[in-house]
């Protein structure tokens, strides 16, 4: 049986565009739209690269099953709040009218870190990248989310309309203020009144978001028609575990009720954000790129083996948490043993493959800072160096067996390149790596502590392989005073 929308589904109206429909957004910012039962909030998905979503949801009303998986079993749920899929490339008319119409009130984003076009060493807007340079020259037909953002903005000032809100849902510090400074110095490239408007009428609330959200399998389509009895194409896969801290600064006040479902209204985001990125991110990236080199598929099947779970217990006790303040209301030590938890939660299968894509656009808002905190206080840092160096082994190409590495990153041609300059040069191919400021800023490359560190780490990968690596690192390593 073919899943199709029924008379007793609600009638969503559109209130909200969202600019990257992939599955974190279905499973997360639609089941809290879901949760508001406010029709008047609807989602009109927009793809920015490919039809796929389109295609798959399209033919069945747009409707799709949310599967939650936990240990004990896993529960479905249908989600109606999806009022269409638009397709940037192949109509940025129809996205640029549907985001200036009167009844969008906000645009909301998960187009992963490297969708920003921007340096992200320095948060700058990258005018030299190719999306950014196209878009200031054809700002009718974008390619990129900040020039859909800017030109509908413009649209909407033309039209004496007030502005949307712009809420950014990427795992990104600060990442509504960045946005707004993104937007900002591209609109001023093109009008520096829009700019101004922008500036001052906008709101880019920051926000956090939280939920485990692995790839969709054919295997998973199986059983989803096992468990309900009808065929989805298009079903999402999640954890128990979400949350959503938002700050509450919307346009004219206008936005849903998704306290309804959970989220947290807060006057700042950021110690929330900050614990996030790097306690759960930042293990998340560390289990990836180890747990790759040492044969697991899964970040579970990652945990069960003794010696990765006790490394992430060091990474987080000794080195992380001593440097990240707690949010109001949180313990770290817990937050970190309910990250634990959902780590080695069985039924949900997150790909370490996944999760280690764009490395090179993740790695200064998940690990570096952490970084650069601990050698401002002069503290070890050895899980930390590890874990760079083996996203450093990661990017070049071959794995511990020598067969290829399929490395996802916008970067990933200057990486391998970098590396195959010193092929029987270990330390001088971390150091080139190291030098990359795009990633690493102008500071780290210069710091012998860091650059020794990582450089004695990737010794120990290529000399002991990553299991054996993750075993002894990080065992006595006590905190600076």
């Amino acid at each position: 049986m073919q899943l199709s929308r029924t008379d007793e589904m609600p009638a969503w109206r559109t209130g909200l565009v969202h600019l990257g429909l992939g599955a974190f957004a279905r499973a997360h910012l639609a089941l809290y739209t879901e949760d508001t039962s406010d029709a008047g909030w609807g989602i009109l998905g927009v793809s920015l690269q490919r039809p796929d979503q389109r295609d798959l949801l399209v033919p069945q009303d747009c409707l799709y099953t949310a599967v939650e998986r936990g240990p004990e079993g896993a529960t479905t749920r249908i989600v109606t709040c999806l009022t269409g899929v638009l397709v940037a490339p192949e109509d940025p008319e129809a996205v640029l009218a549907a985001m200036s119409a009167e009844g969008t009130r906000i645009v909301t984003l998960t187009i992963t870190e490297k969708g920003y076009c921007h340096d992200p060493a320095t948060g700058r807007l990258n005018l030299a990248h190719p999306t950014i340079e196209h878009d200031l020259a054809h700002p009718q037909t974008p390619r990129g989310a900040i020039g859909f953002l800017v030109e509908a903005l413009r649209r909407r000032r033309a039209a004496g309309l007030r502005p949307f809100t712009v809420l950014c849902c990427d795992n990104l510090p600060a990442n509504g203020r960045l946005v707004a400074r993104l937007v900002e110095a591209f609109a001023a490239q093109r009008d520096p009144e829009l700019a101004a408007w922008i500036a001052t009428e906008a709101r880019f609330p920051c926000s956090m978001v939280d939920r485990i959200v692995p790839a969709t399998t054919p295997a998973d389509v199986a059983e989803v028609e096992a468990l309900t009895g009808y065929a989805d194409a298009a079903p999402v896969i999640h954890e128990p575990f979400r949350q959503w801290v938002i700050e509450d600064r919307f346009v004219d006040d206008a936005r849903p009720r998704w306290e309804a479902g959970g989220a947290q209204f807060v006057a700042e985001v950021e110690p929330f954000e900050h614990m996030k990125l790097r306690l759960l991110n930042g293990a998340h990236s560390a289990l990836a790129y180890l747990g790759y080199l040492g044969g697991y598929e899964t970040i579970a099947e990652t945990m069960a083996d003794p010696g990765y779970a006790g490394f992430v217990e060091r990474l987080w006790r000794d080195e992380i948490v001593p440097v990240v303040p707690p949010p109001p209301g949180t313990t770290l030590l817990d937050y970190v043993a309910a990250l634990e938890a959902r780590f080695r939660n069985p039924a949900i299968r997150h790909r370490t493959w996944q999760i280690a894509m764009d490395g090179s656009q993740k790695l200064p808002q998940r690990l570096l800072g952490t970084i650069r905190e601990r050698l401002a206080r002069d503290a070890p840092l050895p899980c930390l160096a590890l874990v760079i160096a083996g996203w450093v082994s990661y990017t070049s190409g071959v794995d511990e067996q020598g067969e290829p590495i399929d490395v996802r990153d916008p970067l990933a041609d200057r990486l391998r390149a970098v590396q195959a300059d010193w092929p029987e040069d270990p330390e001088a191919r971390v150091r080139a790596v190291l030098a990359l400021e795009q990633i690493f800023g102008a500071d780290l490359p210069a710091d012998g502590r860091f650059v020794a560190a990582v450089t004695a780490a990737y010794g120990d990968l290529r000399t002991h392989g990553a299991r054996a690596a993750v075993s002894m690192t990080g065992r006595t390593a006590p905190e600076a005073p």
